[in-house]
């Protein structure tokens, strides 16, 4: 009963001041959106940075430090210290435990966009998130030498259609003055959006990137050795060396047998990493950096807290009358100090169901757009447990805070309602 007295009080009491509270929860409800909207980030890039590449098994490099492995060959940063040659490569494909291998190769560019040699396998068995594969937004796979497919985010920022012809750049810069001018590529196809390093990538064939660098030494074109297209698919274009190269492995037990023996291999010096160990192992490193984020705006709560408490403080000064007539009515002081936490309560609870709402709002309206424009996959979903508890946090300190007011009200009750009368 006291409490029902209690709650029907705190409403009319936010009721009547519902203009300088109501500013009050708008700033705390926008500190709640935006530390929800962080977690909700943190939680679904790492979601998707540990989805950049799913179904493969191990990826296969020169011997390296598996970081710089998976940096250069998933996430087209950085550059192999070494090739791998194409006999180890052929060796690889023949082993009966391996059900298939998909060569990569890099070292040139378009426009900053790094550039991929590799097959049609690169397509039938890449996976990306829960399993999924890659598909054509419009055209077909390359079959041509001079054929060329290109990643969502290529084709959009570089306005590149179907049919265009395109020329490759020497390197891997952002600018290069090395240009395979002789050789031009056909556009074939665009990839759909995958939200991953796919689509900030330039798919050739392994001939293709053979055939551009025919009469070219130490990253320079000789004179009177380049070849034209068509000189070009008369010539052997079997690559003398590869970058990279991905594994599948149906039966999984046998994972951890091939990358002991690749490791050691006596022919080459090789390594084979897994790619979600690898991935765990950097998402540990920039995991830092969210945390410090995710922290930042748990301050800004915390600070709009603050900031409500001094609201409700200010306030009491002009609910002495108030306060007076309860007392007279027989309200305890305890009643009167629950009605400061309750009110603390009751605003900060409004506050989060207003920032559910707006972040699943923000969420629907942006998503589709991150993901065409920014290479962003973010979906909207329930809230994680993690999510529920960050939630709860906030009436639970709204309730601390609230304590400062409320024995204020409660001490000062005491006496106020006798020395009102003895006023009169």
């Amino acid at each position: 009963m006291k409490f029902r007295l209690a709650t029907s009080l705190a409403f009319a009491s936010l009721w009547h001041r519902r203009g300088v509270l109501g500013l009050v929860t708008l700033t705390l409800t926008l500190s709640i959106t935006l530390l929800l909207g962080v977690q909700y980030l943190r939680t679904e890039v790492r979601q998707s940075f540990s989805n950049t590449i799913s179904g493969t098994d191990l990826i296969v490099g020169a011997r390296s430090g598996q970081l710089n492995l998976l940096l250069y060959t998933v996430f087209h940063l950085g550059d192999a210290t070494n090739n791998i040659r194409w006999s180890t490569y052929q060796t690889l494909k023949e082993d009966d435990r391996i059900d298939w291998l998909v060569p990569i190769s890099l070292g040139d560019s378009l426009k900053g966009y790094r550039v991929v040699g590799t097959d049609d396998g690169f397509l039938r068995h890449f996976r990306y998130g829960n399993e999924q594969a890659l598909k054509l937004e419009d055209g077909a796979w390359f079959r041509d030498v001079f054929d060329v497919v290109l990643g969502a985010e290529v084709a959009r920022e570089l306005n590149h259609v179907v049919g265009d012809d395109i020329v490759l750049s020497h390197g891997t810069g952002s600018v290069s003055f090395m240009n395979h001018k002789d050789t031009p590529f056909e556009v074939t196809g665009i990839l759909k959006p995958t939200g991953t390093p796919v689509d900030r990538a330039v798919y050739v064939s392994l001939e293709g990137l053979e055939a551009i660098h025919i009469g070219w030494e130490s990253g320079v074109a000789l004179p009177d050795r380049t070849v034209t297209p068509e000189q070009a698919r008369s010539r052997d274009l079997t690559p003398g060396n590869i970058t990279a190269a991905l594994v599948g492995i149906e039966r999984k037990v046998l994972t951890f047998q091939v990358q002991r023996q690749i490791n050691e291999s006596q022919a080459e010096p090789l390594s084979a990493i897994l790619p979600g160990v690898a991935l765990s192992e950097l998402w540990r490193v920039l995991g830092q950096f969210e945390k410090a984020l995710l922290g930042i705006t748990g301050f800004v709560v915390v600070t709009s807290l603050i900031g409500l408490t001094a609201v409700l403080l200010t306030l009491q000064a002009q609910r002495r009358q108030e306060i007076t007539i309860l007392r007279a009515t027989g309200a305890s002081p305890s009643l009167i100090a629950s009605l400061y936490l309750l009110e603390c309560v009751l605003l900060s609870v409004v506050a989060c169901v207003i920032a559910i709402g707006l972040g699943a709002a923000a969420i629907a309206l942006l998503g589709p757009w991150l993901l065409e424009q920014q290479g962003i996959q973010i979906g909207l979903r329930g809230l994680n447990g993690s999510e529920w508890i960050i939630l709860a946090c906030v009436p639970a300190a709204s309730l601390l805070v609230a304590m400062i007011p409320a024995w204020r009200a409660w001490r000062g009750s005491h006496h106020q309602g006798l020395s009102a009368t003895s006023h009169e």
